[in-house]
């Protein structure tokens, strides 16, 4: 059903539009001249009201003070949804050479004017050019100079001489209304915008009026066909997109169409776009006083402002506010210098209004640290704020370091002298002489042993189904603004809007694995907003969250339920919490020190070998010389042995020790050719792994 409004209201709001009426009947004044700047370019005239699908122009006034220029170049920006460019008309220009032609572009809204004056000029008040603008739609449209604009004096050097530009900003309006006088409830002044998709016009009944003929679209200037919708005095048009619409309305009297009335609505509905948190110098740092960057665009409405709120995610510290149940956000500027924070780790939300009263809340983790190693003075070292080693601790462990390197290079210099003492007296090292004595042996072997561990932690995450709220009188809250990701050493909060200002609401949270349910009561404040902080640290596991609205002894339905996980991250012990962070920190100081440890001894290990290595070459190159001497002075007596046997043996019969004693010299000249390439060999390995 179509509301109406009383006769009183509607005589105000004809009270109203006379006024309007008598300011822009003359909307158009005369430009008188206007003083320009030294060294400037001024844009003449810089303001004015005008009217939609009328044209108005735009003189570019230069300023030498007192100099002689001979070049410019001009660069101007204005807007291209609100004005077109019809032409730029050089008239009495006192550019004498255009050294290109004007171009300008009405989709991208850019002016290019380059010219020159070969003979240099000076002038107070010398004209460049005039630009004709037609008026496109309403609102406030620019017209702008950009850096690049320059004008050069006349020196043989190219100077730009250049110190200020003056720009012009106009208003641009509907034609006063020629028709019925229309107003709208719902959008009730034409220059705002609203974020309601939904508008209702009406309009004033007039005597002998037979019929009205309107339309509503996107043209700033429009006539309805003359066919009449009726004589009823209102209409309202639902979900309508987001920009500017223009309702055009004329009325039929005895047979003959009146003039048109035309009615602006500025529709927004949509938020401002995602953006970033930015930290300086990051996000996880030391500095208690960090500054926070944040921006972001609007396609309509435009940006109005931005909120910003930081909640402490540890119960000792306190908001950014100095109370912060009351006071949710507060108004930034970026950067923003956030105010002195203790260490903590905080939930940094930031809230972009557009000019319709849309908002979005983005939310960014801070966390501000101690330095990971901090000398506290009478104390002893502290180690990320999490425990401090005392000095005593510290020096015990200097002075116990000291002592094992001291054992160390005393066990260095024991073996080195060991090694100086074979090397003098010409000792091959033990394992060769084994070798050299012990040739029938089998040589050793070795194995290896290899280690490996390996740790797998799986964490679900589990959703609930949320609940959908009935349709009462009293709605439930709108929950915007909620901790994610926290774990069980930080603290949850949530935040919402209200329709009712000044209200309760109850906030409830329930735990999925326990059954065990807990609710708190807070207060909106009178803008609707509301903001719930817990004052302890949550259990970890599932839980779920929702909210009610309670006026007085009426209650609204529950909200929608909306899931919550706490991740283990410290463990518990009663009421003492030992941090997965600082356990960490404790096993990576230990593999360290255990890393640094196996490293340095393998090192320095490796280094001894080296040098062994080249110290023991010599020896082994003598060693294997003369086992392979030893072998040919074996083999060719062996082998002389075996002679005088086969000499005997053709002339007599061998007795059955002489037979003995053959196999015996074969046996031993077959094990002489077998270690005279194996064992040699075995010895040179033996050196390089000494």
């Amino acid at each position: 059903m179509i509301k109406i409004q009383s006769a009183s209201r509607r005589t105000k709001k004809f009270k109203t539009f006379a006024v309007f009426v008598f300011i822009f009947s003359c909307f158009v004044l005369p430009v008188r001249a206007e003083e320009v700047p030294v060294n400037s370019i001024s844009a003449l005239p810089a303001s004015g009201t005008f009217v939609v699908g009328s044209t108005f122009d735009v003189a570019l006034y230069l300023n030498t003070g007192g100099e002689y220029v001979n070049a410019l170049e001009v660069f101007l920006e204005f807007s291209p949804d609100k004005l077109q460019l019809v032409s730029p008309t050089a008239g009495s220009s006192i550019v004498e050479i255009w050294t290109s032609q004007p171009r300008y572009d009405n989709q991208r809204g850019i002016i290019e004017l380059r010219g020159g004056i070969p003979k240099g000029i000076n002038v107070s008040q010398g004209l460049i050019t005039n630009l004709t603008f037609r008026v496109k739609s309403t609102g406030v449209a620019s017209l702008r100079f950009t850096d690049e604009t320059k004008i050069y004096l006349n020196d043989g050097r190219g100077t730009d001489m250049l110190a200020q530009t003056n720009n012009g900003v106009y208003t641009l309006v509907l034609p006063p209304p020629a028709g019925p006088l229309a107003v709208s409830e719902t959008h009730p002044d034409q220059s705002k915008w609203y974020p309601n998709a939904t508008a209702l016009l009406t309009w004033a009944s007039e005597q002998g009026v037979e019929g009205y003929s309107y339309i509503l679209n996107e043209q700033a200037v429009d006539i309805p066909d003359d066919i009449s919708e009726g004589a009823r005095n209102s209409v309202a048009y639902k979900n309508l997109a987001d920009g500017i619409h223009y309702f055009h309305i004329k009325s039929l009297r005895e047979g003959r169409w009146g003039g048109v009335t035309h009615y602006a609505l500025q529709i927004d509905a949509t938020p401002p776009a995602q953006f970033p948190i930015e930290f300086s110098p990051s996000k996880k740092t030391t500095e208690r006083q960090p500054v926070a960057r944040f921006q972001t665009t609007d396609a309509h409405s435009g940006l109005s402002h931005y909120e910003i709120q930081g909640v402490p995610l540890d119960p000792s510290n306190q908001s950014l506010t100095e109370d912060g149940q009351k006071s949710f956000f507060i108004e930034a500027q970026s950067p923003f210098l956030l105010p002195p924070l203790d260490i903590g780790s905080y939930d940094i939300i930031v809230r972009a209004y557009d000019n319709a009263g849309n908002f979005i809340d983005v939310t960014e983790r801070l966390k501000i640290t101690n330095a990971f190693f901090q000398f506290v003075e009478g104390k002893g070292l502290e180690v990320k704020n999490a425990f401090t080693i005392p000095w005593f601790v510290i020096w015990a462990n200097l002075i116990g370091v000291i002592l094992l390197l001291g054992f160390i290079g005393w066990r260095l210099r024991r073996w080195h002298e060991r090694l100086d003492v074979r090397r003098g007296t010409g000792e091959l090292p033990g394992n060769v002489s084994s070798k050299l004595k012990e040739l029938q042996e089998y040589q050793k072997k070795y194995g290896k042993i290899i280690s490996m561990v390996i740790l797998m932690v799986g964490i679900l995450l589990c959703l609930a189904r949320p609940v959908a709220a009935q349709e009462l009188g009293l709605t439930p809250p709108f929950v915007t603004t909620i901790s994610k990701n926290i774990s069980n050493e930080e603290i949850f909060y949530v935040g919402g809007k209200t329709d009712e200002a000044d209200i309760e609401i109850i906030v409830y949270l329930q735990n999925l694995r326990t059954g065990e349910t807990t609710s708190r009561n807070v207060l909106s404040d009178r803008r609707g907003d509301w903001f719930y902080r817990h004052d302890a640290f949550l259990s970890s596991g599932e839980y779920v969250l929702w909210a009610q609205s309670k006026l007085g002894a009426e209650v609204s339905p529950p909200g929608p339920q909306i899931p919550l996980s706490v991740q283990q991250t410290a463990l518990q012990f009663g009421a003492s919490r030992i941090s997965f962070e600082v356990l960490y920190l404790l096993i990576s100081a230990f593999l360290l020190l255990l890393l640094l440890g196996v490293g340095w001894y393998t090192l320095v290990h490796a280094r001894h070998a080296r040098r062994k290595h080249k110290e023991f070459m010599k020896e082994l190159q003598e060693a294997e010389e003369s086992i392979r001497r030893g072998f040919a002075v074996l083999r060719r007596d062996i082998q002389a042995e075996i002679a005088v046997i086969k000499k005997a043996k053709l002339s007599k019969e061998l007795t059955e020790e002489e037979k003995a004693r053959e196999e015996e010299l074969l046996r031993d000249l077959n094990w002489a050719e077998q270690y005279i390439g194996k064992e040699i060999w075995d010895v040179r390995e033996v050196g390089y792994k000494d």
